[in-house]
């Protein structure tokens, strides 16, 4: 029987080569007899020419190539409705040696059920379960994840970067273009189940029960037309206590600008590019509490994609400190040309600031080339500054080139 949500879907997914997918679901496969496994991978590779300045002693930097980065996929249809993922990073900026990311498993059916009840559910329903990348907000999906950046037309990522990878559990309702999703997760990368303090010489056992974060997100997703599309999403994450909430703090790989805004302290650490893995991004790292609200904008009218974000988040350290609030603010167009869509160019505008008065600004200018579906060639000059920051005495920031290749299948 044909889904109703595959029908909703199929509005779902842009329509060029390069088009922005957003929630998945599983393939249909007819007559599955056996698991159908299928491996990709994703490889990235950087040239960088960035200057930066602030008011105290920053290292030198040159230009040169960043160490590629590699990931690689194997995903499984095991049965009708049922997708496993399994994502392994070969190689990253903040470990050079392979490490598993996250997998996952997808239901938008229950072959093992057999009823009428569980066919009619799930003809609006998804579920999502393992350690995988949660779904806050619609950010993520257009950011670089390591070896993966052909989502991502820009090559930094926000400055405030909303993304971990987490246990998590996903109930995702979709129907007429309304989409509805309650989650949950432990709310962090690191699961453990006992901390300890050598200050206080003292052990902390940590509980599951204690320490959940719940996500949501509502929103409204519809192909108007053949040249109109528009989506518009709120998305919530609550998180009342925890010793290493980490959704601010979640990128394991490191973000493209490498080395920038590094401080002169006449240690090897100054010039290691998996020391400071998050150069160039700034927001308020792992939490206690955690409650953030992004809302998205996503449309598109014929050549011309706009995609904006208004996020805030509230809440306190995970190892001490005051109440923190930063709000965020990004917003990118883009402009599509050539056969399929093959060029592209845009700006993005991103500005964060804080209750502390300190704020970062970023302009990026982006222009790319798919020279095929998989393959990707870009370049971005990029002006970052900061303000009111103690550590560089008060202002900084770094420009200029970046130019990224990627083949992605």
């Amino acid at each position: 029987m044909k889904k109703i949500f595959m029908i909703v879907m199929s509005g779902i997914f842009f329509i060029s080569a390069s088009g922005q997918q957003f929630e998945e679901s599983v393939t249909t496969v007819e007559n599955l007899t056996k698991p159908e496994v299928s491996v990709g991978a994703d490889f990235a590779m950087q040239f960088q020419a960035l200057r930066h300045h602030a008011d105290v002693d920053l290292v030198p930097l040159g230009s040169n190539i960043n160490l590629p980065t590699a990931n690689l996929v194997v995903n499984a249809i095991l049965a009708e409705g049922l997708k496993v993922n399994l994502t392994t990073y070969l190689s990253s900026r903040h470990h050079v040696e392979a490490w598993v990311k996250g997998g996952y498993l997808l239901i938008d059916r229950l072959p093992f059920f057999k009823s009428r009840f569980t066919e009619k559910l799930m003809d609006f329903m998804t579920f999502k379960v393992g350690v995988m990348e949660i779904n806050f907000g619609d950010a993520h999906f257009r950011r670089s994840d390591n070896g993966r950046v052909i989502n991502n037309l820009f090559i930094g990522n926000y400055i405030m970067d909303a993304f971990t990878t987490a246990p998590a559990f996903e109930a995702l309702f979709r129907s007429n273009s309304i989409l509805l999703m309650g989650a949950v997760s432990t709310g962090t990368l690191k699961p453990a189940l006992v901390g300890y303090s050598a200050g206080t010489q003292a052990y902390t056992p940590y509980n599951i029960h204690e320490e959940l974060a719940f996500y949501w997100k509502a929103g409204y997703d519809q192909q108007i037309s053949d040249d109109f599309r528009l989506r518009l999403t709120l998305s919530g994450y609550h998180a009342s206590n925890h010793h290493f909430g980490s959704l601010y703090y979640g990128d394991r790989t490191g973000s493209r600008y490498y080395l920038v805004m590094n401080r002169v302290n006449n240690s090897p650490d100054d010039v290691d590019p998996a020391k400071n893995h998050m150069s160039g991004t700034w927001g308020p790292g792992f939490t206690d509490k955690d409650n953030s609200i992004m809302l998205n904008l996503f449309t598109r009218y014929r050549f011309l994609e706009l995609f904006g974000t208004y996020e805030t988040v509230k809440g306190t350290p995970a190892f001490g400190g005051s109440e923190f609030n930063y709000s965020q603010i990004a917003v990118e167009g883009l402009l599509r040309f050539g056969k399929d869509d093959r060029f592209f160019g845009g700006a993005r505008f991103n500005y964060v600031k804080n209750n502390t008065d300190s704020s970062v600004n970023r302009l990026q200018i982006s222009a790319g080339w798919f020279l095929t579906p998989d393959i990707l060639l870009k370049a971005e000059y990029v002006d970052q500054n900061y303000s009111n920051f103690t550590i560089y005495g008060g202002t900084g920031g770094f420009n200029g080139l970046m130019v990224e290749t990627t083949i992605s299948f």
